[in-house]
């Protein structure tokens, strides 16, 4: 197995049917990935030394999932140089919207990209544009991926208009 480009981490592991997607989608493009569950506030060491040794491990880009509160996205950014992105979960008395505010509203110098509520496929296609910048055979693929939904669109209408 290589080693993996990307890390996957999530508040509980009941994310992970929605996340899930995030790591399907970097499978898809050949990225390898790991994932783990841990909480910014149920344990804080482990988000404390997850990201403080990320980058000495190989990970290139970190996603990161939670809901209600959702600090885990700024607390793993707060400690690493890496790329960060927030996966808002949706979940409580707000569907979600309180996890998207925590994961944007970042204070000046801590950025995490955030993708929308439970989007855990456009965090892993972020993730793959990311890594594309410096590997060529990522962006061919992104190129064909691109490519393939224009073409399914372009399907989908002229299906449409035959049937009129």
């Amino acid at each position: 197995m290589a080693t993996p480009r990307v890390g996957i981490i999530m508040g509980s592991d009941s994310d992970w049917p929605m996340v899930q997607k995030a790591a399907e989608t970097l499978k898809s493009f050949g990225v390898e990935c790991e994932v783990r569950v841990m909480s910014a506030h149920r344990t804080p060491e482990d988000a404390f030394d997850y990201s403080g040794t990320a980058e000495a491990r190989g990970l290139k880009v970190i996603i990161a999932a939670a809901g209600l509160a959702a600090h885990l996205a700024g607390v793993i950014a707060a400690h690493t140089v890496l790329p960060v992105i927030g996966i808002p979960v949706a979940g409580g008395p707000l569907n979600g919207v309180d996890a998207l505010y925590s994961t944007v509203q970042m204070p000046s110098g801590i950025p995490v990209a955030t993708v929308g509520i439970g989007n855990a496929t456009n965090a892993g296609l972020l993730a793959v544009q990311i890594l594309g910048v410096e590997d060529p055979a990522l962006r061919e693929k992104l190129h064909a991926y691109k490519t393939g939904m224009k073409e399914k669109v372009r399907a989908a209408n002229a299906k449409l208009n035959a049937s009129l």
